[in-house]
């Protein structure tokens, strides 16, 4: 029915966030018989998954006699519900790409969707000393939408005013990734006003939802939460806090189905939306980029980061502007046959 083959990425400069440092990073390439489909599966290991329940998810899935789903709608009945959420992820993106493959349609239009948007994805800058973070940032000048990576050893306000010098005119982004405590974060929000920020995403641990929500009533800069967003009731949990926006993972959701509904969710508890993306070929962020149509940020680097991407599917403009590419589907393909 399908197969799944581990592939490697190599990153272009080393990954430094709070969490700690790395090089590479190992995702999953799902493909059904013929090539008819394809998904993938990509998360990061201080997520805490094991591959080992990732392949035995799919190695049950693979003996399921159920006929493939031919209606979007029921793809999501058809995953079995009790796996990891990016090895569900994989399989809920190869069933949509095999749809819009069978149809002629690519993914936005299977699923009804508005036309994506062109938006500026941000650029990642992981963490460094301050001068180098500048260095990178004045390196990418094009691009107007520059996401700085924090939470390290040292300060992290010099390492912004280091980019803000070398870039007066990006729109800021910052990223602890959990790696402030409360009172840290409230110290550094009361001095960082001054940086013209965008947003603050996951200032503290994931579980600290309300402590985010007081942060944000403190502040004028959005808080967007990221690694607190894992299911449907962490959209109304975050709602219910205060917390002004959520970055979208499909890797972290476990795929379209589940991604578009917390999408809606959010929508309709008037949060604000980012489209994000782990360390990723161009078969998750391509899905997930045909969703922009819905979404008021993007943060779809990860093909940009990666220097062994073996697909090619979104592309970018000289400011970062993504596009998705006109074939059915998801619409990825191996870059010798693009």
């Amino acid at each position: 029915m399908f197969t799944y083959t581990p592939l490697t990425l190599h990153l272009r400069n080393p990954f430094r966030l709070s969490y700690g440092t790395s090089d590479t990073r190992q995702v999953y390439w799902i493909r059904f018989a013929g090539d008819e489909g394809w998904g993938e599966a990509a998360i990061p290991p201080y997520y805490g998954v094991n591959p080992a329940a990732m392949t035995a998810y799919w190695d049950a899935a693979a003996q399921s006699a159920r006929p493939l789903p031919e209606d979007p709608d029921d793809i999501a009945a058809w995953l079995p519900a009790d796996g990891p959420a990016p090895a569900r992820c994989a399989l809920d993106l190869a069933l949509h790409d095999r749809l819009g493959r069978n149809l002629g349609q690519p993914l936005h239009s299977l699923l009804g969707l508005p036309q994506p948007r062109p938006l500026s994805t941000s650029f990642t800058i992981a963490i460094d000393t301050p001068e180098e973070m500048a260095r990178m940032a004045a390196e990418v000048a094009p691009f107007p939408v520059i996401k700085l990576k924090l939470g390290g050893e040292g300060d992290d306000e010099a390492r912004i005013a280091a980019v803000r010098t070398a870039r007066p005119e990006a729109r800021l982004r910052l990223d602890a990734n959990a790696g402030w405590s409360f009172e840290e974060a409230r110290a550094y929000l009361r001095r960082l006003e001054r940086y013209d920020l965008e947003l603050v995403e996951q200032p503290l641990a994931k579980d600290r939802i309300g402590e985010m929500g007081r942060l944000q009533a403190e502040t004028g800069i959005p808080i967007v939460a990221d690694e607190s967003v894992q299911s449907l009731a962490d959209i109304e949990q975050l709602a219910q806090a205060g917390v002004r926006g959520v970055n979208l993972k499909l890797m972290k959701l476990g795929g379209l189905a589940a991604g578009l509904a917390c999408l809606r969710r959010a929508h309709a508890l008037g949060l604000r939306i980012m489209l994000g993306c782990m360390i990723e070929t161009s078969i998750g962020t391509t899905a997930m980029a045909h969703l922009s149509g819905l979404a008021e940020w993007v943060d779809l680097d990860a093909p940009m980061l990666v220097r062994n991407d073996p697909f090619d599917g979104l592309t970018y403009d000289n400011f970062a502007r993504i596009q998705v590419p006109e074939r059915p589907g998801i619409g990825a393909v191996l870059k010798e046959k693009a």
